[in-house]
């Protein structure tokens, strides 16, 4: 009879592809355009969904995760669900987007606490948070952290600044347009 070690590790391999899949060849630039991306998804949930789009560099999205399902009036996100996709997909930059089945756009307490977490952990993972995004399901109405002015916006100083969250993405070069 085979010994079999009980502490014995399976060896698990991460590598980098060259070409991803990508969600859209269009860059996000605006609270809009990740939208149109997600918009028709979570309008289909009777209750609250957290989901992530990972981005590259230039803002093009690599892919959607859905982080977390809660019930028709809350939702528990645990920030490793969302690193571990950001990670996973060797994101540059990611836009949190959750629906209200409500309707109503107004942000919870909840809802600008996970904002505010996930920013500080997202400027020590240096993986930027473009934006958190809420979705009045059934109404077309949504709510953008960007765009909200009255929301103070962690730095990564510790203080407070307007531009330490929102859309990055790099103007084109010369190099990038003979391309």
């Amino acid at each position: 009879m085979q010994d079999h070690n009980p502490f014995e590790l399976q060896q698990v391999s991460i590598r980098l592809e060259k070409e991803r899949p990508l969600l859209s060849n269009k860059p996000i630039v605006r609270p809009e355009d990740a939208i149109l991306l997600v918009k028709d998804l979570l309008d289909d949930y009777d209750r609250e969904v957290m989901c992530l789009i990972n981005l590259q560099t230039d803002g093009k999205p690599i892919n959607m995760s859905i982080a977390s399902m809660g019930t028709i009036n809350a939702n528990l996100v645990s920030p490793r669900e969302l690193f571990k996709a950001a990670i996973l997909s060797n994101a540059a930059a990611m836009i949190l987007i959750h629906n209200h089945p409500s309707g109503r756009i107004q942000p919870s307490r909840e809802d600008h606490l996970v904002t505010k977490r996930m920013q500080e952990l997202c400027d020590i993972m240096e993986i930027p948070l473009w934006d958190h995004i809420i979705i009045g399901a059934g109404n077309g109405k949504m709510y953008s952290i960007v765009n909200d002015t009255t929301y103070d916006k962690p730095s990564r100083n510790g203080g407070f600044r307007e531009s330490a969250i929102g859309y990055c993405v790099p103007m084109q070069t010369n190099h990038d347009l003979e391309r």
